[in-house]
């Protein structure tokens, strides 16, 4: 018996080695099958309209009507006479729309400053080694390829609505800048957001967290301030001041940053420095607000204050930030007798993250249009189309824009089709109960956010009928959407709510295609074609999730949990599976392992 367990033991061995050797051989094999040549790129046609664009529009700028790419194959040049969608940005919602839309469809072209997409919720781990910056990107061209589209690295300045021109610029080999003119049939704006300065004075002392550079930059200046506190020459009221780290803003990206910090100086700063440097750094959190993650679940922003307490991270709730100098930020905050008082926070580092704001591009847009008065956002309808300009022809999606929720606006259109049958006036009809569930299914379907308040249509008949006739008047009925309206808030500035909205573009645009022979052949060009062929944007939240020091919270629908290393492992998992290719998802567990093994690498690069 014990012979035949060395035998298989030693036969289990044999299969080990010989399966570890196959798979080096395999994998030395397939790499040496990727170095090989390519003679077919010889006479490439490039059409001169490509080369030398004719010029026009109101400023006579180069129109690319033609790309240089356009010819590249038999399947491309397929594309070049149809219907041109330009999408402006390359994040979140470009993605997901570039990943919806249907082969062949659209000639495609993606504008914007940067050629990668990036995976900003995993940003703040990027700032203190845990991850690398590479494992956060994806080459935008890989994406666009899948549809066989064209990426132009380029800033869009403006719109002509009324030709259907977008103005881009960038600069030549000579550092010259240059302007030209891109076509469009359909313009997705999806160029996010910048962060909200509030009137701040000396924001230019603060680090932001928005791109990958604002990440290296943060990595870059903790370590030059952990370097330079162990200096002779410093002082120790100096060391104490470049070893307080400061951030203002207790949202996800402000607490995550934090809890990350703590992290790297807790797990990794006593391998490499001096023991003093532990006991004299201090990391501390400025909110606004009653708690930090005030948008969570109460039971998960406690949780998470009472963390932070454990790892000694400071939480000021109720302050608000007046100014921040080189040396030191100042904010007020309420004593115990309810009066405001200044107080300063000397700080080596200080990381302003507190909501979004418009870029300069959307607040171009925004003033060339009338109807748009939020200062915020560009505002768009429940199909996602830009308000003020010419149906079905721009979108806005993700951090740029909000979807405006007038309901009350539309009431006469909502009553018009009742009234024509019953040849009465909109505005003097009296609704009964029965017509007033038909309305409410239109105002569910014009306005889906609206659904979660029309529930018990009983009940707010019943409210809302003053004069109790068992009808609903004008007034009355306006009234009742008023209050609806004012329930309703905006969506929120998430990866999550631009990943959806740009799905939903991208079925609708398959959708639109579709119709398209069918609706040519009927003369059909004008109309609200959106609404025709698809339904509005309906924002299902599907949970929220924060990192806060070797433990997570999830907030799901009213369902909140929070843990250890347990929740921290499932926090990875959702974040590893949202991965945009297989690339990021090999880059994102090589990290992990690497930092488990052998720590983060504290180094300026």
């Amino acid at each position: 018996m014990l012979a035949q367990l060395q035998t298989l033991h030693q036969l289990f061995q044999t299969s080990a080695v010989v399966s570890f050797v196959h798979s080096i051989v395999s994998f030395f094999a397939y790499d040496a099958s990727t170095y090989r040549g390519d003679n077919s790129y010889v006479d490439i046609p490039v059409s001169v309209s490509a080369l030398e664009p004719r010029r026009g529009g109101p400023k006579n700028l180069p129109i690319a009507e033609v790309l240089v790419d356009d010819d590249d194959s038999d399947e491309m040049q397929k594309q070049k006479n149809k219907p041109k969608l330009v999408i402006l940005g390359s994040g979140w919602g470009s993605v997901a729309l570039l990943k919806s839309l249907n082969l062949d469809d659209y000639h495609i072209t993606v504008v914007s400053p940067v050629n990668y997409f990036l995976f900003t919720p995993m940003l703040p781990s990027a700032t203190v080694g845990t991850l690398e910056l590479r494992s956060l990107v994806e080459p935008i061209r890989r994406i666009v390829q899948r549809v066989r589209g064209h990426f132009l690295q380029a800033e869009a300045v403006g719109v002509e609505f009324s030709e259907r021109l977008l103005e881009v610029q960038q600069t030549d080999a000579n550092g010259v800048l240059q302007h030209f003119y891109l076509p469009y049939d359909k313009l997705v704006i999806g160029v996010g957001s910048t962060t909200n300065p509030h009137g701040v004075k000396g924001l230019e002392n603060c680090f932001f967290l928005k791109s990958i550079d604002d990440a290296r930059n943060i990595r870059n200046r903790i370590l030059q301030n952990l370097e330079r506190a162990v200096l002779p020459t410093t002082s120790d009221e100096e060391r104490r001041r470049l070893l307080s780290f400061v951030v203002s803003g207790g949202g996800p990206t402000g607490v995550e940053f934090a809890a990350e910090l703590f992290d790297m100086l807790n797990e990794d700063l006593g391998r490499s420095f001096p023991k003093i440097l532990r006991n004299e750094i201090s990391v501390h959190v400025i909110q606004s607000r009653g708690h930090i993650l005030n948008t969570y679940d109460e039971a998960l922003s406690k949780y998470a204050e009472a963390r932070f307490a454990h790892d000694q991270v400071e939480v000021l709730t109720n302050s608000r930030v007046k100014e921040v100098r080189p040396d030191k930020i100042l904010f007020t905050q309420k004593d115990e007798n309810g009066q405001t008082v200044t107080k300063e926070l000397p700080m080596g580092f200080c990381l302003w993250s507190t909501g979004v704001s418009q870029t300069d591009f959307c607040k171009r847009i925004s003033d060339s249009l009338p109807v748009q008065t939020n200062k915020h956002a560009l505002e768009t309808d429940t199909h996602l189309r830009l308000n003020g300009t010419p149906l079905g022809s721009v979108y806005a999606i993700g951090d740029c824009s909000t979807v405006q929720n007038n309901i009350a606006d539309h009431l006469v259109h909502f009553l018009r089709s009742l009234a024509y049958q019953k040849g009465k006036d909109p505005e003097t009809m009296k609704l009964s109960f029965a017509e007033w569930r038909g309305v409410a299914q239109q105002v569910k379907k014009r306005f889906p956010q609206a659904s979660d308040h029309l529930r018990r249509l009983d009940r707010l008949f019943q409210e809302y009928d003053k004069d109790q006739n068992g009808t609903l008047d004008f007034g009355e009925l306006h009234e009742l959407l008023t209050q609806i309206d004012n329930k309703l808030t905006s969506l929120p500035a998430t990866a999550q709510r631009a990943h959806q909205q740009g799905q939903y573009l991208g079925k609708k645009f398959n959708k639109l295609a579709a119709a398209a022979p069918g609706m040519q052949a009927n003369e059909i060009f004008d109309g609200d074609l959106d609404e025709a062929v698809y339904k509005a944007f309906d924002y299902h939240h599907l949970g929220s999730l924060a990192y806060i020091g070797n433990s997570a919270v999830f907030d799901y629908n009213g369902l909140s949990f929070s843990g250890g290393l347990l929740a921290v492992y499932l926090w990875r998992s959702v974040y590893f599976a949202q991965s945009v290719s297989m690339r990021t998802r090999v880059l994102l567990a090589m990290d992990w392992s690497k930092r488990a093994l052998f720590g983060r690498d504290l180094m300026e690069f």
